[in-house]
């Protein structure tokens, strides 16, 4: 795990080691064990380096294999690198090194675009042809590890996170209207290749491309899963389901501990990372350590979940740590929180994470966490409305969506406003696509393709890697969420949702961290905005920055800050929250 970046010229000339230099520093977090800077001809590949798997300067990057004629940048883990390795060996590949990134380099020149069918892991790598000129660019199935891009002038700029982009200075840092209308609606989801900015694209996950010298690009995108029923498993019963559940986790779990460091877990006491934890424990990992946080409650509410995460560290004898923030060290935290955003996120929980791996962090550099559970195995509250829905769109949108067209027109400023209902649209063509049995399967497709990757995976990737911290997710084993979207929907949905996953989940864990109120990361101070984040949160939004830029009507702020918490949205997030954030995380970025 680490940060890349570069640029690749078109116009004859070479790439500026100063806007590289920039770039890099902007990503050290990511990768505060070496940096490395390769410029060949029109392109340069830049990498910080976090040491996991193989911590010799054998495996530093970028690496250049001169007998291959191949350069590459690669962030991420591929977790099946020694099979692929005794493979390639066998087809008479020589190796330098003991890690993943050499077998990426062997394994294109053996298998070109198809290499990426054969990766299980997270990943966004970019390699240089020597005798080609060409540049290939990929990243994985979920779009784990981020990958953004910006055209300059004469050249394209490529970096693990936005705001490194930014840095390298020369791109268009105007406001994306559409990216807007998603973030605002969407529930701040805004998919690729949109992002706030106009200047600055998402590269798409489950995509490899091939740029040729001349800038001609070819994507191919490798990864679609069907969620679809297979009739050679039409006769499995509620318990066949659970075995191959838990059995496919098991498997998604081990491949993750395939490192040279100690790997723990974040443990929420939730059903997710409580299974996790419990299934390591099974496989023999000794003196595993666990980690939870929790905050000051707040109108009532309480701000941890200590009594389940204390309940599975006992029963599986885990080292424990417990991590309590108080309401002060919240509020110190917020600005770094927000500068450590690649795209601004209005989920409490990024302050969560970010406190919890900055702790981590002093103690080990990889983690397994439970983010996707939710997506892939049917645990949000709006998958069962859509059992007999005759209008999933709409259905879809009435539960998710933070408000519609008409009232975000009356919100934004009138220069703000899209010419469509962006979002909705955007939404109809994800859920009425071909390969989805029904319209809970279409949700999930969705909710697993789009929303998770662009909210709850790119959180946990911001947060965590701004402490040079590696999160693995095996929920997000691509093996394990394809035989997911074969399971009938009333397997997943039973028991109030994820009920598969509950009952594989019986076999491992105590049961009361299953018969409980589904639980969220609690943060409730900036659920409920009052006192100092009251404060903070119109000192941004009062600033002459955002008068200028006018995104929001005086009426609607108004509103908002005669009485925030009146104004909540269905998923229960704070529209003052959403806005302020909006405007605090253009200030942090300079823009």
């Amino acid at each position: 795990m680490c940060g890349i970046c570069g640029e690749i010229r078109f116009d004859g000339t070479q790439p500026s080691p100063m806007v590289q230099a920039r770039m890099m520093e902007a990503i050290a977090p990511r990768g505060p064990d070496g940096s490395g800077l390769v410029i060949h001809g029109s392109t340069a590949l830049a990498h910080r380096r976090l040491s996991i798997i193989d911590l010799s300067e054998k495996a530093r990057q970028p690496m250049v294999d001169g007998e291959l004629g191949l350069t590459i940048a690669f962030n991420g883990c591929i977790y099946n690198y020694p099979e692929l390795r005794a493979d390639l060996e066998a087809e008479g590949y020589r190796f330098f090194s003991h890690g993943d990134t050499e077998v990426i380099l062997k394994a294109w020149h053996a298998w070109g675009i198809e290499c990426v069918n054969r990766f299980h892991g997270m990943f966004a790598f970019v390699i240089h042809e020597r005798d080609t000129n060409r540049v290939v660019m990929a990243r994985d199935r979920f779009g784990i590890k981020p990958l953004y891009l910006a055209n300059v002038e004469g050249a394209v700029r490529f970096a693990s996170s936005l705001p490194a982009l930014v840095q390298g200075g020369g791109i268009d840092t105007s406001i994306d209207r559409i990216a807007l209308h998603h973030y605002m609606s969407f529930h701040a989801v805004v998919p690729p290749p949109r992002t706030i900015l106009n200047g600055v694209k998402k590269f798409p996950p489950a995509t490899i491309r091939v740029i040729e010298p001349d800038g001609r690009e070819t994507d191919t995108r490798y990864w679609n899963p069907p969620y679809e029923r297979d009739a050679y498993m039409a006769g499995l019963s509620r318990e066949d389901w659970r075995d191959l559940v838990l059995d496919s986790l098991r498997t998604a779990v081990k491949r993750r501990t395939v490192a040279d460091v100690p790997v723990g877990v974040l443990l929420s006491g939730g059903v997710d990372s409580s299974i996790i934890t419990g299934l390591l424990a099974e496989q023999g990992q000794n003196d595993l350590m666990t980690f939870s946080v929790g905050f000051e409650e707040a109108n009532g509410e309480k701000g941890d979940e200590f009594v389940y995460s204390d309940l599975i560290a006992k029963h599986f004898g885990t080292d424990h740590h417990k991590i309590f923030v108080p309401s002060d060290q919240l509020m110190a935290a917020l600005p770094g929180v927000i500068s450590a955003m690649s795209e601004p996120m209005v989920s409490y929980d990024n302050v969560g994470f970010y406190l919890l791996a900055k702790e981590v962090s002093k103690h080990i550099r990889v983690v397994q966490s439970g983010q996707g559970a939710d997506e892939v195995f049917g645990g949000y509250h709006w998958y069962p409305p859509l059992g007999d829905s005759k209008d999933v769109v709409g259905d879809y949108a009435r539960v998710f969506f933070d408000r519609n067209n008409e009232t975000l027109k009356s919100q934004l400023g009138d220069d703000w406003i899209a010419d469509h209902d962006a979002s909705l649209e955007l939404v109809r063509a994800h859920l009425t696509q071909a390969g989805a049995a029904t319209p809970v399967d279409a949700a999930l497709r969705l909710d697993s393709q789009v929303m998770l990757v662009d909210d709850p995976v790119k959180r946990v990737d911001n947060m965590t890697m701004a402490w040079g911290l590696e999160a693995r997710v095996p929920f997000l084993d691509h093996e394990l969420v394809e035989l997911a979207a074969k399971i009938p929907p009333e397997f997943k949905l039973n028991e109030g949702g994820k009920g598969v996953l509950k009952d594989a989940a019986r076999l491992v864990v105590p049961h009361e961290v299953i018969d409980r109120k589904k639980g969220y990361f609690p943060v409730p101070q900036l659920k409920y905005v009052d006192g100092p984040y009251l404060d903070m949160v119109r000192d941004a939004l009062s600033s002459q920055a955002a008068r200028e830029r006018s995104i929001f009507r005086p009426t609607y702020l108004d509103r908002l800050f005669t009485n925030p918490s009146d104004h909540i949205t269905p998923l229960q997030g704070s529209e003052l929250w959403q806005v302020g954030l909006l405007e605090m995380w253009l200030q942090a970025q300079g823009i």
